[in-house]
């Protein structure tokens, strides 16, 4: 299958399942015996704030938490033996303009590595790459002005080719154009190896899977550990 087609049937079902509610499941609880209050709050103050901001994608839609590639990130990072705690402020449908308007929000604790994961909502609303671009750009500068040393990394996604070419080619060419503006590091495609891939995505053809989460593992870490 053509990427145009593959992106195609990706996006056009992204917009119904954003709106969806999620299933409810908890993750079990943890056997790791507790630590004295002391000695938790000396080893969390020592940690870095790595927050994951974007939409059903970041979130684990249809997924535990635990599951998604934001937790896997985080025992990635354990395993490692690396001070970062990995902080999941994914929301089921957010628009770049929602993000917008929520960012101050989730800034209001300390962050170290922002990633900015927004923006497929808006090209299957048809909602011109300019406007998304300056709620990006808001959104950016909203974490530097709050967090001047952060480490920002924007992660790109792609339009559905029945917006046509025009619009397709000002989209892709958004992150890239924002990365370097900002001076951001840049996944170049969130779902590249990922998406349109049936036995790595959920039945609505558009959320990966717990095995598509690794994929997405991947793609974040390759740039992220640069960054660390």
């Amino acid at each position: 299958m053509k990427l145009d087609k593959i992106l195609f049937l990706l996006m056009v079902t992204l917009l119904v399942a954003c709106n969806q509610s999620p299933k409810e499941s908890q993750a079990p609880p943890s056997e790791t015996p507790t630590a004295p209050a002391g000695q938790n709050e000396q080893a969390n103050a020592k940690k870095k704030n790595i927050i994951f901001f974007g939409n059903s994608l970041t979130a684990a839609y249809g997924l535990s938490p635990s599951q998604g590639y934001v937790a896997l990130i985080q025992q990635r990072l354990d395993s490692l033996g690396l001070p970062y705690t990995a902080i999941n402020a994914g929301l089921s449908g957010e628009t770049t303009a929602g993000g917008r308007e929520r960012v101050n929000w989730v800034l209001r604790q300390p962050v170290d590595i922002f990633v900015l994961e927004l923006g497929g909502n808006d090209a299957l609303r048809g909602i011109e790459p300019s406007s998304s671009y300056e709620n990006l750009s808001a959104i950016i500068e909203a974490v530097k002005a709050k967090n001047p040393e952060a480490k920002i990394i924007l992660a790109g996604m792609e339009a559905p080719p029945n917006m046509g070419q025009r619009y397709t080619s000002e989209f892709r060419q958004m992150y890239p154009k924002l990365a370097k503006e900002y001076d951001t590091a840049l996944i170049p495609f969130f779902l590249e190896n990922v998406g349109g891939i049936p036995e790595l995505n959920q039945q609505d053809r558009i959320h990966p899977n717990e095995k598509g989460q690794y994929v997405l593992l991947e793609n974040v870490w390759e740039v992220l550990k640069t960054q660390l």
